[in-house]
C-alpha cells in the first residue's frame, strides 16, 4: 500500500467520479482506475461500487477513507514538524475561507504575509461554513476563517473580528423612512415577525445566526427566498423581495444601484469571525507566522 493510493481513494470518495478525481490528481483516468483496482486486490475488499452515473463507497470503503484521511494528516503534520525543526522558511499553508468574508479580509492580510514569507505557498479554499468546518476538522485545511457558532466539537478557535449586524430593507419599505431620522432609531426584532426574509441557504454560518436572532425575539422567520451568496441576498432585498440581516462588513455603499437601506437593530447584535483549527493539531510555523501577520494587519481579540 502506497501513500499515493490513499490520496487517490480520498479524492474518488470526495468527487464520486473517476474523471473529476483523475483531473484533480493530474493523472489519466485509466491509471487511476488501475491503481484503485490494485489497491482493492491487495486489501481483498471492494472499496467503491461503480455505476454508470456515480461511484459510491462501500462499507469497507467508508472505513478505509476515514482511516486514510487520518494517516495522510499525520504524515502532513510530521512533515511540518520536521520543516520547523530544520528552521526552513519554506512551507505550505492551506487556508479555508467563507467566500465573501474572505474577499473583504484576506486581501489586507495575504499581500503582507507574502511579502514577509515569499517562500511559503498559500493555498486558499473557499466554501460554505459546514464544508469548511468538516475540512478543517479532518486536517484538509490548516486554519479557516469562519463565523460563530461552530458546530464541530473537534474545532477550537481564536476570535479575530466582531462586527455589527444590520437590518437590510428595500428602499421603498416603510422602515426605510426611519433611516432619515436623526438619530436613527434602532429596530425592534419583534417588529419583523410578519416580514418576508431573504436568507442564506442551510450550511452557511450566517443562516444560523439569522435563525437565532429571530428566535430570540420569539418567532421563526418567514423565509421566502434563499441564496448561497450574501451579495445575491442584498440584491433581492434591494429589488423589494424581502428583508435580511447583513454583516456590516459586506453592506453596500450608496453607489450601488441595488443597495438596500441598512438600519440598526435594538441591542446592536454582532457576529464574531474566528480563525478555526482542529483541536490537538500541530500548528506549523507557517500558521504561527500567518496569525502574527493577521494580528498586526487586522488585530485579534483574544478570548
Amino acid at each position: 500500500m502506497e501513500l499515493r493510493q490513499l490520496q487517490y481513494a480520498l479524492q474518488i470518495a470526495l468527487d464520486k467520479n473517476f474523471s473529476r478525481a483523475a483531473e484533480k490528481l493530474h493523472i489519466a483516468q485509466p491509471s487511476l482506475s488501475q491503481q484503485l483496482s490494485k489497491l482493492e486486490k491487495e486489501l481483498g475488499v471492494l472499496l467503491f461500487q461503480r455505476t454508470t452515473n456515480s461511484v459510491e463507497a462501500t462499507y469497507a470503503g467508508t472505513l478505509f477513507v476515514e482511516k486514510a484521511q487520518k494517516i495522510l494528516d499525520l504524515v502532513e503534520q510530521l512533515k511540518m514538524e520536521m520543516e520547523d525543526i530544520s528552521q526552513m522558511r519554506k512551507g505550505r499553508l492551506v487556508v479555508g475561507s467563507l467566500p465573501i468574508t474572505g474577499a473583504h479580509v484576506l486581501p489586507l492580510v495575504l499581500p503582507e504575509f507574502r511579502s514577509r514569507y515569499p517562500e511559503i505557498d498559500v493555498v486558499l479554499i473557499e466554501d460554505s461554513s459546514s464544508n469548511l468546518e468538516q475540512l478543517t476538522a479532518l486536517g484538509g485545511a490548516d486554519i479557516s476563517l469562519l463565523s460563530l457558532p461552530l458546530n464541530d466539537d473537534a474545532l477550537d478557535y481564536i476570535p479575530v473580528i466582531e462586527e455589527e449586524i444590520k437590518l437590510a430593507v428595500p428602499p421603498g419599505h416603510p422602515l426605510a423612512a426611519r433611516s432619515a431620522e436623526k438619530p436613527r432609531k434602532p429596530i425592534e426584532l419583534s417588529a419583523l415577525r410578519a416580514e418576508p426574509f431573504i436568507a442564506l441557504k442551510q450550511g452557511q454560518g450566517f443562516r444560523q445566526l439569522t435563525m437565532e436572532l429571530c428566535g430570540s425575539a420569539g418567532f421563526r422567520p418567514n423565509i421566502v427566498f434563499e441564496s448561497s451568496n450574501i451579495e445575491t441576498v442584498q440584491s433581492f432585498v434591494a429589488a423589494g423581495m424581502g428583508i435580511a440581516f447583513v454583516p456590516d462588513m459586506v453592506s453596500r455603499g450608496k453607489w450601488s444601484e441595488l443597495a438596500p437601506v441598512y438600519l440598526p437593530l435594538v441591542g446592536r447584535p454582532t457576529r464574531v469571525l474566528v480563525i478555526a483549527y482542529r483541536k490537538g493539531r500541530y500548528l506549523s510555523k507557517a500558521v504561527a507566522a500567518f496569525m502574527d501577520t493577521f494580528r498586526e494587519v487586522i488585530g485579534v481579540r483574544e478570548r
